[in-house]
């Protein structure tokens, strides 16, 4: 049973007839015919009995659309509810992201928070986190959405940190046929001789500064800021890759088996990481942050 068959039910009722229900509601009779029949067979009951003269409700089927018609009105009585509450947002929400977040469930966060509040402009600006912090700080976006390394990370007192509940970690990804693929974790150590492929981002050219103070220049033979670029380049046998889990959440190449992401741990990596988003403790659009906050799933 859909919202569609309760309208179809509602019109033919209105009109005794399907092809001036079809009309109404500009669809071809035949479909609303089908979505009938298909209905009837679900409750292996005749809803309607048609004849010469129109389309009316059987007896053992009155019953059964009466009930039909109340989750109908009940249903329009909801929407009436929600657009009420929908159209007391207004303007504009002006978002920060870094692009790990941007790369996995920010676009579907998006796609369901416009779909109600479609009178609501957003705009998105991918940056480095430091950059994310700042532009909350200075009051230029609305939201900040990042990740945390904890202990180490701190804010500005006013500043408020909205956890996403996911804590990750970062991962070397390697090719399917790497001998580091039968590893169950890693160290920096272990990797150092490797041609690297590496995400163009600050933290992740720190680290690679930290691991040639450590030993000795690596062999780094791409950067990128494209994250479809790294696990193609590594799939395809051109280096390895450091990346965070949450860039391989749901990822398409990591569940192929074409890559292999093993945990890297020990010294500098040894803190956690969580996901969240920040916003200015009364900021101008402080009611919509925290609705477009109730709409993130990870």
């Amino acid at each position: 049973m859909n919202f569609e068959q309760l309208e179809y039910i509602k019109e033919v009722i209105e009109t005794k007839s399907m092809s001036i229900a079809a009309e109404n509601l500009h669809v071809s009779q035949s479909a609303i015919s089908q979505s009938i029949s298909l209905l009837e067979k679900e409750f292996g009951i005749q809803l309607f009995k048609r004849s010469r003269i129109g389309t009316f409700p059987t007896d053992e089927g009155k019953n059964i659309i009466k009930k039909l018609l109340e989750i109908l009105k009940k249903t329009d009585e909801l929407k009436k509810e929600v657009q009420s509450i929908t159209s007391s947002f207004s303007g504009e929400l002006k978002i920060a992201t870094i692009p790990s977040i941007f790369m996995t469930f920010l676009p579907k966060t998006l796609s369901k928070f416009k779909n109600n509040f479609p009178q609501i402009k957003v705009t998105i600006k991918e940056m480095e986190k430091i950059d994310v912090i700042d532009s909350v700080d200075q009051g230029t976006v609305d939201l900040g959405l990042i990740s945390l390394f904890k202990p180490g990370d701190k804010l500005a007192d006013h500043i408020i940190f909205h956890p996403f509940h996911y804590e990750g970690n970062f991962n070397i990804i390697v090719p399917k046929d790497s001998a580091l693929a039968f590893s169950k974790e890693l160290q920096l150590v272990d990797i150092k001789d490797y041609p690297f492929v590496i995400y163009d981002r600050s933290f992740y050219n720190n680290l690679i500064e930290d691991l040639e103070k450590q030993y000795e220049p690596i062999n780094i033979i791409l950067r990128t800021k494209n994250s479809e670029v790294i696990k193609r380049s590594v799939s395809e046998g051109l280096g390895i890759s450091l990346v965070s889990s949450l860039m391989l959440k749901d990822d398409p190449y990591l569940e192929s088996g074409k890559i292999v992401a093993i945990p890297l741990t020990g010294y500098p990596l040894n803190f956690n990481v969580i996901s969240g988003g920040i916003y200015s403790n009364g900021g101008n659009q402080y009611r919509l942050v925290k609705k477009f906050l109730e709409y993130v799933e990870i």
